[in-house]
């Protein structure tokens, strides 16, 4: 139909992107197989892993690195579906909420709905997703804008951040820590070095995090291994408050890291303001985004990730084989 359509097309033509439903393995291999090669360019489905938006319990299903982690399953299943049977194609989330009905009403458009957010970009990622639609930009709770401000909601500015460091080439990461502790990393966008993304679950526990390179990283496949590349050295009750590494640092050293803290005001996991580095990212006087600068830290210095906070650190003179070029 697409070259029936397009046949005096000279540019490039439209991709056919189906089905955009649930996945069901047997159907989706199916699908690949009769419509034969390079028919459908994108296999994509639907992801609401939450559960029902009018439910409560959505922020524990938030909250729970064993319910995070068990949408992997449809993640790997789809990558198998598209390597066995449809090797032209990749892998879409063609609309994704987190809660389904429209979101919840009380933690779709909070701070909190981050944690389920960016876990769900980096665990894309993982297994060769190549697009990820969010459900909304506007409209019902799980917007990504306020539906009647316009404002926007914590999720936009995580996404805004992703999208700013997070490169394409995707890094396996290990920690031998607490699942409370999820972690993801990339090549950095646009720049040489290496991005990691911590999501800390726990409302008690900061993590203090080494890293420790893999030398035998090999540049063969679109997820590229650093094994133990993120060690995890032990855990401390919270101080409750901002150290002087999250400060930026001004003296004679010149290798610095980038980071990004993002933790709700006051605490609430149910706020939406979200703040960066303790300021509160809001719309400026003239209606525009706000910058979204980092801190920038001596790369020696202790990383902490604090208790239910997200944190992206930008390496830049990480170097590893898998981020040669960029």
């Amino acid at each position: 139909m697409l070259d029936d359509l397009y046949v005096n097309y000279t540019n490039k033509k439209p991709s056919l992107v189906a089905p955009g439903g649930f996945f069901d393995q047997q159907w989706y291999g199916e699908l690949l197989r009769v419509s034969g090669p390079s028919i459908v360019g994108a296999i994509s489905h639907h992801i609401y892993n939450l559960g029902a938006g009018v439910d409560p319990s959505v922020i524990d299903r938030i909250l729970d690195p064993s319910h995070l982690g068990r949408i992997a399953e449809t993640f790997r299943d789809v990558q198998l579906t598209v390597q066995r049977h449809g090797p032209w194609a990749s892998a879409w989330v063609s609309e994704a909420g987190g809660a389904y009905n429209g979101g919840s009403r009380l933690f779709s458009g909070t701070f909190v709905d981050s944690f389920w957010y960016l876990d769900q970009l980096g665990m894309a990622s993982l297994f060769n997703t190549k697009v990820y639609c969010r459900q909304t930009l506007v409209g019902g709770n799980y917007g990504l804008l306020d539906t009647i401000t316009f404002v926007p909601n914590p999720d936009y500015y995580s996404a805004l951040l992703w999208h700013k460091v997070m490169g394409k080439r995707v890094l396996g990461v290990e920690h031998g820590g607490s699942p409370f502790l999820r972690t993801y990393a990339h090549c950095s966008k646009q720049k040489a070095g290496v991005t990691l993304l911590f999501i800390n679950l726990s409302n008690t526990t900061a993590f203090d995090i080494t890293i420790q390179p893999n030398s035998t990283v090999q540049r063969k496949s679109p997820m590229y291994e650093l094994k133990r590349m993120v060690k995890w050295v032990g855990k401390r009750a919270s101080n409750n408050g901002w150290t002087s590494k999250q400060k930026k640092l001004v003296g004679e050293e010149t290798s610095k890291r980038e980071e990004y803290h993002l933790t709700p005001k006051d605490g609430q996991l149910r706020t939406q303001t979200m703040l960066l580095n303790g300021s509160p990212l809001e719309l400026t006087l003239d209606g525009d985004i706000p910058a979204l600068d980092p801190v920038l830290v001596s790369e020696g210095a202790p990383l902490v990730v604090e208790p239910f906070s997200i944190v992206f650190v930008s390496f830049p003179s990480f170097k590893t084989r898998a981020c040669e070029t960029f």
